[in-house]
C-alpha cells in the first residue's frame, strides 16, 4: 500500500538497485540494496551517538555588550521551563532530542538480530511499527531550519559563535534524511514476517 495516496499493489521482489514505485503518485515503495542493513545500522549508531554528544556540549555562544553566554540544546529547548511553559519546553525537548534518539534506537534494536541472521528481537514488530509511528514527530531538521532563521535575525545584534554541538547538530540533521532515504520499510517488515513464520 503506498503510504501518501494509499494505491494497493501486488508486487514481485524487485532485484537489488531497482525501484518499486508508485504509478499513481511516484512515491518509492520498495528500495531493496546490499548490504543495506549494516550501512543503517551504522548511520543509526551515529546518530545515536551524534544526538547524545550534542545535547551536552555547548550549541552556540552569544556575545553582546561585552557578555557571554553559551547555551546547549538542552538549554534552549528548557529555557522557558517555568510555570504553565514547562509542558511546551518539555514537548520542546522531547521532539528535537529524544524522539529522534528514541527512532535510531528502536531501529538498531529491530535490524541488528536481523542482519545477524538471528531470530528477530522480543516485540520487534511493534519496535518498528512505533519507530514509524514516531516518524512525523522527529523534528530535527525542523530545529535546526529555526535556528538558522533565529541566527540570521540576531546577527546583526550580537556576535554569534557556533559551538561543537552545532557541527554535530547540522551532521545529524543530514545523516536521519540519510537514514530515512535508505531505509528499505517493506524490507524490513517482509524480513520480520519471514523470520517470525520460520
Amino acid at each position: 500500500v503506498c503510504t501518501h495516496c494509499d494505491a494497493v499493489y501486488t508486487l514481485a521482489r524487485p532485484m537489488v538497485g531497482q525501484r518499486a514505485r508508485c504509478a499513481r503518485c511516484g512515491t518509492v515503495l520498495i528500495t531493496p540494496r546490499r548490504k543495506a542493513g549494516l550501512q543503517i545500522i551504522a548511520v543509526s549508531m551515529a546518530i545515536a551517538i551524534l544526538i547524545i554528544a550534542a545535547t551536552s556540549l555547548p550549541f552556540l555562544s552569544i556575545t553582546a555588550a561585552g557578555n557571554t553566554n553559551s547555551v546547549s540544546i538542552l538549554d534552549a529547548a528548557l529555557a522557558f521551563s517555568d510555570g504553565m511553559l514547562l509542558v511546551l519546553a518539555l514537548a520542546t525537548a522531547a521532539l528535537i532530542v529524544f524522539v529522534p534518539l528514541a527512532r535510531v534506537l528502536l531501529t538498531i534494536y529491530v535490524l541488528v538480530p536481523i542482519v545477524l541472521d538471528y531470530p528477530p528481537a522480543p516485540g520487534a514488530t511493534r519496535a518498528f511499527a512505533m519507530a514509524e509511528a514516531l516518524r512525523p514527530w522527529s523534528m530535527a531538521e525542523i530545529f535546526a531550519l529555526g535556528c538558522a532563521v533565529a541566527l540570521v535575525k540576531i546577527s546583526d545584534l550580537a556576535d554569534v559563535a557556533f559551538g561543537p554541538a552545532f557541527w554535530m547538530f547540522s551532521a545529524l540533521v543530514v545523516l536521519i534524511v540519510v537514514q530515512d532515504n535508505f531505509l528499505c520499510r517493506w524490507s524490513v517488515w517482509t524480513s520480520l514476517d519471514r523470520t517470525r513464520t520460520r
